[in-house]
């Protein structure tokens, strides 16, 4: 029998797929950044992942999974997606609430109750923060039609589409700005310092060019006169 894999692989599996889907190419210090912890540790990691044929690592130092390592993700991946949509959807939990919880549940989720999640939810979809199962790369967010909110125009009227989840302050920062996914907000002057002052169902705010980078929206057409969908 082999051994089953433990949540600390799972969690750099994961972390390994969703910065690839990012478009990152994933470097030893783009996990320790990306896990919040120590290069050593990084270390001893992708030397068990690769003894057990998860992970391969090239001689220009980037991490690849394997195929057995990008199924293992990507189930972790779809059980954290499920768990979000399921605290959400069926217990009303707040959406900036969800991702800490759903990383410690994800570990937890056994073959069939993940099947009844997906029976339940379905496996496509956006969870709460507005994200996919793997979070689309700024190419293929471009492509249809999404900017940051640090590149929109000023006077101009947008829609949140989808927000970076996996920083639980950056996410009670938005939640309490008046930024929530699928909320409308006006960009009312972008300003010399890099901030960005904006208008929101809550008034108005200005957000440093880190947060603004976070936030991705769609451009409202000048004829829609539809009020805002809110929190």
């Amino acid at each position: 029998m082999t051994e089953s894999i433990t949540v600390s692989k799972e969690d750099y599996l994961k972390a390994i797929l969703e910065a690839e889907s990012e478009g990152l190419h994933v470097i030893p210090a783009t996990l320790a950044h990306w896990l919040s912890v120590s290069a050593p540790a990084v270390t001893m990691a992708l030397k068990r992942l690769k003894r057990d044929g998860f992970v391969e690592v090239k001689p220009d130092g980037i991490v690849r999974l394997t195929a057995s390592g990008k199924e293992t993700a990507y189930r972790t991946a779809l059980r954290h997606h499920l768990i979000e949509r399921m605290l959400s959807e069926i217990f009303g939990m707040e959406w900036y609430e969800i991702h800490a919880e759903a990383e410690r549940l994800e570990h937890a989720v056994s073959p069939a109750f993940e099947a009844r999640l997906i029976e339940k939810l379905g496996e496509q979809g956006t969870c709460p923060h507005g994200n996919t199962v793997l979070p689309e790369s700024p190419t293929q967010r471009r492509r249809r039609g999404l900017i940051q909110l640090s590149e929109a125009a000023e006077n101009a009227d947008y829609v949140v589409t989808s927000l970076y989840e996996r920083d639980p302050k950056l996410l009670v920062f938005l939640y309490q700005s008046g930024i929530s996914p699928t909320t409308r907000i006006r960009l009312v002057a972008k300003n010399y310092d890099q901030t960005v002052s904006i208008e929101t169902p809550l008034g108005s705010t200005t957000l440093g060019r880190p947060a603004a980078e976070r936030v991705w929206v769609k451009r409202v057409p000048l004829r829609d006169g539809a009020k805002d969908s809110m929190r």
